[in-house]
């Protein structure tokens, strides 16, 4: 086993709450400045810049995962992984199709800019992304599986935006086997208020928007045998912890 410096949750300039600047060379690079092993690219409710970070990761040297920040019904966030861009592609496909259709206002919310491997400007979603999908959180898990991936409440100390904000708890149907907080954290005091957090692994996140923001000496690390997709998403399937 070998300990690897990760950050899980990461936005690009394609969250519209995102900056410009994340685009996937800057943020790759960032990543590889904070001595980052391991990232993902989680932007909210879409993978479409997934394709140009893992291209960008790979020549890096850094393992990049693709993922997305879904918005459940009930206005939680739960951060979706998945081993392979095949299958992210095809779970951002399934949340599209059934998400509600706003149209997206640049000036007030931000653009959604989707870009290729060289940072150029392939096009922009004109979808609102800052909504809630029709996905329960007791079903985000289970649904992410079908596409080779896993799921984990984000944020949870959180009182916006988390599943113990709009839920009270973390329920036990999902299936979920570990939970998220930010770096910032105060973690013994969160778990004496939600004791049900005791059996689960916690990961620390930057949920960065900004280049400034990503975890660097604040990075943890998880243990795995090899530094692959797999082994990630089968550490946090059985509940890896090092907060």
């Amino acid at each position: 086993m070998k300990e690897y410096f990760y950050d899980f949750h990461i936005h690009s300039c394609l969250s519209p709450c995102g900056d410009n600047d994340m685009t996937p060379n800057n943020l790759v690079g960032m990543a590889a400045v904070m001595g980052l092993d391991i990232i993902a690219i989680t932007d909210h409710n879409s993978c479409k810049n997934a394709p140009a970070v893992l291209a960008v990761a790979e020549e890096a040297g850094i393992l990049a995962l693709p993922g997305m920040e879904l918005c459940t019904a009930e206005e939680a966030h739960v951060v979706c992984l998945f081993e392979t861009l095949e299958g992210a592609m095809e779970f951002d496909r399934y949340i599209y199709d059934t998400m509600p259709h706003i149209q997206n206002k640049p000036e007030i919310f931000g653009e959604q800019r989707v870009l290729d491997a060289e940072d150029r400007l392939v096009g922009a979603l004109d979808d609102l992304l800052l909504v809630s999908s029709f996905v329960a959180v007791d079903d985000v898990k289970r649904l992410a599986e079908e596409y080779g991936g896993t799921a984990f409440p984000a944020h949870v100390d959180r009182d916006s935006y988390s599943v113990l904000a709009a839920l009270g708890s973390i329920p036990p149907e999902g299936g979920y086997t570990v939970a998220e907080v930010t770096r910032e954290a105060d973690l013994e005091a969160l778990l004496a208020q939600h004791p049900e957090l005791r059996g689960m692994g916690v990961v620390r996140d930057s949920d960065s928007h900004y280049l400034d923001t990503l975890a660097g000496s604040q990075a943890k690390t998880i243990a795995l045998p090899e530094r692959t997709a797999k082994a990630v998403l089968a550490a946090l399937q059985n509940g890896i912890s090092n907060p």
